[in-house]
């Protein structure tokens, strides 16, 4: 599966071109038995949505990774085992919990992380114009002592962490009237089973997010 999805180059970094055609169409059972056969990730294949995307999905969450296209408690389960043209999603939380950051913070984090030398584990790009770090699962319940840690508990980034009960699209589902969900890191045998801990990616994650926020304050002479 891993050169199954194309790819687009931005500086060094690889990422999937939204209009390039696939050689080959993977479905999203195809996906699934792989990420259970080879990754032993638990997932989810849900029916395919339609017309566009919500602007907030019925969870309720402000930064959903699934938007639209996940069960909730109380509502009506639309999980299935092998829906060719549905959706793949990972529930958080148990294999890995995800760290979500704004995709031009994620680039320029995953650059530096990379120049460093630090292992970063599958990273995916969302097209809402997000980027979702696979990290250790329980990351979401520790987050706001990892970032108190840091010196960065009292600054307001645009940076949150899906765990348990939340659910990660994974390619090749499409979100409706946005595009494709893509690996930008694909998982590998070192990481897939043993995901980075987050205190190793999340001060640059906290920096590159706050020097975006910063520089969408700027005056525009400023930033130019």
């Amino acid at each position: 599966m891993d050169n199954l999805f194309g790819e687009l180059r931005l500086g060094h970094l690889r990422l999937a071109p939204l209009g390039a055609r696939r050689r080959t169409k993977v479905t999203a059972s195809q996906a699934a038995a792989e990420y259970t056969g080879r990754w032993g990730w638990a997932v989810a294949v849900v029916a395919r949505a339609t017309g566009t995307a919500p602007a907030a999905c019925h969870c309720g969450t402000a930064r959903c990774a699934a938007p639209g296209l996940h069960p909730v408690p109380g509502g009506e389960a639309t999980e299935r085992t092998a829906d060719a043209e549905g959706s793949v999603l990972f529930p958080t939380g148990r294999a890995f919990d995800v760290l979500d950051v704004p995709e031009q913070a994620g680039l320029q984090a995953l650059v530096r992380l990379e120049r460093m030398g630090t292992q970063v584990g599958p990273v995916l790009a969302a097209p809402t114009g997000r980027m979702h770090f696979l990290v250790a699962p329980g990351t979401a319940r520790r987050l706001p002592d990892l970032l108190y840690r840091m010196g960065w508990d009292d600054a307001a980034l645009d940076l949150t962490c899906h765990g348990e009960g939340n659910y990660v699209a994974a390619p090749p589902t499409v979100l409706p009237g946005l595009g494709p969900v893509r690996w930008l890191r694909r998982p590998t045998r070192d990481n897939a089973g043993c995901p980075p801990e987050a205190r190793l990616l999340l001060g640059t994650l906290a920096y590159a997010c706050h020097r975006g926020r910063e520089r969408t304050a700027e005056p525009a002479w400023m930033a130019s």
